[in-house]
């Protein structure tokens, strides 16, 4: 395959929708990070019960099954369709472990927008204090290389920041979910998100 089309989400979109398998692969792995996040921040109850690399791997097949049918040309169209299949499996899940197996159009609903809540929050949360303006005007999508820099970090560094800026817990919760004392996570955190900052800078 051209290496450029490694790089170039649109490129490997229109690789892909012209019948390369490989490039569809490639895509999808391309968003791996970014999968695992919103499956990570939006686990719930689930957490537990749920493997998220399965998770991943149905969310792939499925794709591979229905991309035909994907009429977007654009990377941001692209990571809402993803989204959308990864809506439905979760909510195929949900039915599973708590027996509801009837359709809930409004509760299908809910789960579609908390799906695109959880990655505008990955923006909100950390891309726009972390970066400027004129950084932000890049080309892929800002909670892709978000996602993307949080898992080049190493695993304690990862979690701390996960915990304390996605999820919204305060140091003493983060302390206790890690099992650390609360200045220890505080000096995680703080060289965690200097280490986020040079990674972002990389990705770049």
């Amino acid at each position: 395959m051209n290496p450029d089309l490694q790089i170039d989400p649109e490129a490997l979109l229109a690789a892909a929708k012209a019948g390369s398998g490989d490039a569809l692969g490639v895509l999808l792995d391309r968003y791996r990070n970014y999968l695992l996040l919103l499956a990570r921040l939006r686990m719930g109850k689930l957490r537990g019960k749920l493997d998220v690399d399965d998770l991943l791997q149905e969310v792939c097949m499925e794709a591979h099954r229905e991309f035909a049918r994907f009429r977007g040309s654009t990377e941001r169209e692209f990571l809402a369709w993803i989204r959308q299949i990864l809506s439905a499996i979760f909510l195929n899940q949900v039915r599973h472990y708590y027996g509801t197996q009837r359709r809930d159009p409004r509760r299908e609903r809910r789960i579609s927008e908390m799906w695109e809540r959880s990655s505008h929050a990955l923006e909100e949360g950390l891309i726009a204090p972390l970066t400027s303006p004129s950084q932000r005007a890049v080309r892929h999508e800002h909670s892709v290389i978000l996602a993307d820099a949080l898992g080049a970090l190493p695993d304690h560094s990862r979690e701390v920041i996960i915990l304390r800026h996605l999820e919204g817990l305060s140091f003493p919760e983060v302390a206790e979910r890690m099992g650390r004392t609360e200045d220890s996570v505080k000096n995680l955190w703080a060289r965690a998100l200097a280490r986020l900052r040079r990674t972002l800078e990389d990705l770049r």
